[in-house]
C-alpha cells in the first residue's frame, strides 16, 4: 500500500496510489486535512483502513512532495564508510553522527524538476531512504526504535555544493534552496524490519548508476539514529529523518559532475519504489 500527496484539477489531495490512479481520502478523514496531519495525530492505521472499498478518483494528477507541510526534517550526513573516505582527511569513523536540518520548501515531488538557481550551478544529488516517525518519544532505546516508524519514503537530498562551504561549521545554506531536492513519490507503511535491514539504494543519472549500496553498511544504523536524535529532542509523529547517502555523488568525481538542465535522476530502493526528477534552471 502506498500513500501520496498530489494535485488534480487545481486542488490538492492525499490518498492511496493504485496501478490505475489515485484514491482520494480527504473526504474519508475530514478531521485531518493533510497527510502530515494524519500521521501527526497517529491516524495512519485509520488511513490504511479508509482505503477499503473506495474507487479510484483521479487518473490525471501530479505528485507533490509527499508531506509538503512537514514541520521537522532532520538529515544524517556522511553515514557510509566510503562516504567518510571520500573526504580524504584520514579520519576514522566519527564517534557521533553529523546532523543538519532541511525545510519542506527545499523539496519537490516525484516527476517534478529539481531547480538549479542562477547564483550557483553546483547542484548535486544524494539518494537516501527517509523514515517518518509515527510514535513519538524521548530517549528511545535502539532496540525499540523501529516501533516508532510509521512509514518509509525516498529522498533526493539535492545540494548546492558551493554553498555548503559558506561558513565553517554548518551546511544549512547549501541544503535548503527551494525545490533543490525531492521527497516521494509516496509513503510505504513500515511493517517489517527487513524493509530497512535488507534495503539497497541505487541512484542513476541519465540511466548511469552513480550510487549503489545497502543500508546495512551504514556507520550509524537507523535504530541508532532514532536513539541518538531522541536523546536531545523529543521525536514527534510526522517528524522525518533522512538517513544518509552512499558514495558516488557528483561532487566526488574528478572533475565533479554536477547536474544540469535535461538530466534525469532516479533514486530506487527495493520495497519502496523509484523517485524520479528532471533538472531545470530557475526562471
Amino acid at each position: 500500500m502506498r500513500f501520496a500527496t498530489y494535485t488534480a484539477n487545481g486542488e490538492t489531495f492525499y490518498g492511496a496510489v493504485t496501478d490505475v490512479g489515485m484514491i482520494a481520502l480527504n473526504d474519508a478523514l475530514p478531521q485531518w486535512p493533510t497527510l502530515f496531519d494524519v500521521i501527526a495525530n497517529e491516524g495512519f492505521d485509520d488511513l490504511i483502513a479508509a482505503v477499503e472499498g473506495k474507487p479510484v478518483t483521479h487518473t490525471d494528477f501530479t505528485y507533490e512532495m509527499v508531506m509538503p507541510n512537514a514541520q521537522r526534517i532532520l538529515c544524517v550526513g556522511v553515514n557510509f564508510p566510503d562516504r567518510n573516505a571520500e573526504y580524504k582527511d584520514s579520519s576514522a569513523q566519527p564517534k557521533h553522527m553529523s546532523l543538519f536540518p532541511r525545510f519542506a520548501s527545499g523539496f519537490t515531488g516525484h516527476d517534478r524538476p529539481l531547480i538549479r538557481p542562477p547564483e550557483n550551478q553546483t547542484l548535486d544529488y544524494e539518494g537516501e531512504v527517509a523514515i517518518v516517525i509515527g510514535k513519538g518519544g524521548r530517549r528511545i532505546k535502539a532496540e525499540n526504535a523501529y516501533e516508532h516508524i510509521a512509514a518509509l519514503t525516498l529522498c533526493n537530498e539535492g545540494t548546492i555544493r558551493d554553498w555548503v562551504r559558506h561558513a565553517k561549521f554548518n551546511v544549512t545554506q547549501g541544503k535548503n534552496w527551494d525545490n533543490s531536492g525531492s521527497i516521494g513519490p509516496w509513503l510505504v507503511p513500515f511493517t517489517d524490519a527487513a524493509q530497512l535491514d535488507d534495503a539497497r539504494i541505487l541512484t542513476r543519472v541519465n540511466g548511469e548508476v552513480r550510487q549503489d549500496d545497502t543500508l546495512n553498511r551504514m556507520m550509524f544504523p537507523i535504530r541508532e539514529e532514532i536513539a541518538y536524535i531522541s536523546t536531545f529532542m523529543t521525536l514527534k509523529p510526522g517528524d522525518v529523518i533522512v538517513t544518509g547517502t552512499p558514495t558516488g555523488a557528483g561532487a566526488r568525481f574528478d572533475p565533479p559532475i554536477y547536474l544540469k538542465p535535461g538530466d534525469v535522476v532516479e533514486i530506487e530502493v527495493n520495497g519502496i519504489g523509484i523517485l524520479r526528477n528532471g533538472v531545470e534552471d530557475e526562471v
